[in-house]
């Protein structure tokens, strides 16, 4: 979905926790009290009818609203929702589905936004740009949650990002339609799967994992080696891929429109649990790690908001709800232990899973997107030309 501008709210996940109000109009004396509802709780409860926690710890806000801008499809509603209940200010959104889409527009001058949501390689140009505020820590108390492992990952982009979560970027398929499984990148050129691909619409990713079938470097700015990476992409484009799609790519996949390709690991989880049959490969030639979270953009109008959001969402009876609506990576251990406890369901579903449960070793073993400075105008350049002719 492209960003045109701020909306209030957005459709419901599934929901959870449903309530009823009782209310007892003639009682026997003798009888005990129906429970009620007082309006301060129905407040603090969600369309879906989910109960939001508290903020722990509260701030004190002056500000009345928050700006958002973020990934389609990728923070629960329930939280969003519920931000706005538990702090009783307004809450705008907007979406982006590249990184591209969100650096180009904040370098354009876009402003009022409180959160941006930016991720992989991104996160330093826009650093490098001047485009991010750099954290105060201190007033991210719930940054104790993060695992320090997962932390690690991060690198110097954790002082100015919070992390939200990670994954990897490979290939998914089904197993019901596709006769020959892929098992590395170089596989998704089999002329046995024209027309058949639905891709991330990534231009790092994309690119990064064409190089890699030539044995290059996903980073590399050679530009010799980006013209080889463009007519063996422009190839696969002109044949094998049905669409591109970074909103829901699950969508192809569950209806049968298309049968395998690159996707996150966190819509290959998803998609499995509508059809049995998906499977998600880590290719021989490496995955593609990602990392995201949210960070201030310079000359964020309502910053006490910002640092509210962030740490209401590193909260464990928050964060939890990402395992049940987009389970990736979640590096927040507080959520894992809050899921195991109360939600042991959605916590074994995860848990379970080599799809979205990755441990920190596995996600070592990946390629990571970097930033390659003045040399992502010829990513640019290809990416262009890729999408122009396909």
């Amino acid at each position: 979905m492209n960003a045109t501008g701020f909306r209030r709210g957005r459709r419901a996940t599934a929901g959870v926790l449903l309530l009823s109000l009782a209310f007892a109009a003639c009682a026997p004396v003798s009888a005990p009290a129906q429970p009620t509802t007082s309006a301060a709780e129905a407040a603090k409860t969600t369309s879906s009818g989910f109960v939001c926690p508290e903020p722990s710890p509260r701030v004190a806000l002056t500000s009345k609203q928050i700006n958002l801008f973020l990934w389609t499809e990728y923070v629960p509603a329930d939280i969003v929702e519920c931000f706005g209940l538990v702090y009783g200010i307004e809450v705008n959104q907007e979406y982006f589905s590249s990184n591209e889409e969100l650096d180009a527009k904040l370098r354009a001058g876009a402003s009022g936004y409180d959160i941006v949501h930016p991720s992989d390689y991104i996160i330093n140009v826009m650093i490098r740009s001047g485009l991010l505020e750099k954290l105060d820590t201190a007033r991210l108390t719930n940054l104790k949650n993060i695992d320090p492992g997962y932390l690690d990952l991060y690198g110097e982009q954790a002082e100015y990002v919070s992390p939200y979560q990670l994954g990897t970027q490979a290939i998914v398929y089904d197993s019901a339609r596709v006769k020959t499984p892929p098992k590395s990148w170089a596989d998704l050129w089999n002329p046995e799967y024209e027309n058949r691909l639905v891709m991330i619409d990534d231009t790092r990713v994309i690119i990064g994992m064409t190089l890699l079938t030539l044995g290059y470097d996903i980073n590399t700015t050679d530009p010799a080696q980006l013209n080889e990476a463009e007519a063996r992409l422009r190839e696969l484009a002109s044949t094998n891929v049905k669409l591109w799609d970074s909103d829901s790519p699950k969508t192809a996949l569950i209806a049968g429109d298309a049968d395998l390709g690159v996707v996150w690991n966190g819509e290959a989880f998803l998609a499995k649990q509508e059809l049995d049959t998906i499977e998600y490969v880590l290719p021989t030639e490496g995955a593609i790690l990602f990392q995201d979270g949210f960070a201030v953009p310079t000359g964020a109008p309502h910053v006490d908001a910002a640092y509210a959001w962030m740490n209401y969402l590193l909260q464990g009876d928050v964060a939890w709800l990402l395992l049940k609506d987009y389970p990736y990576t979640v590096p927040n251990r507080a959520a894992l232990d809050y899921a195991k406890a109360n939600q042991p369901d959605v916590y074994t579903a995860y848990a379970d899973s080599a799809i979205t449960n990755v441990s920190p070793e596995d996600l070592k073993n990946t390629h990571e997107v970097e930033d390659v400075g003045d040399a992502l105008q010829l990513y640019d350049r290809v990416w262009t030309e890729i999408k122009g002719g396909n």
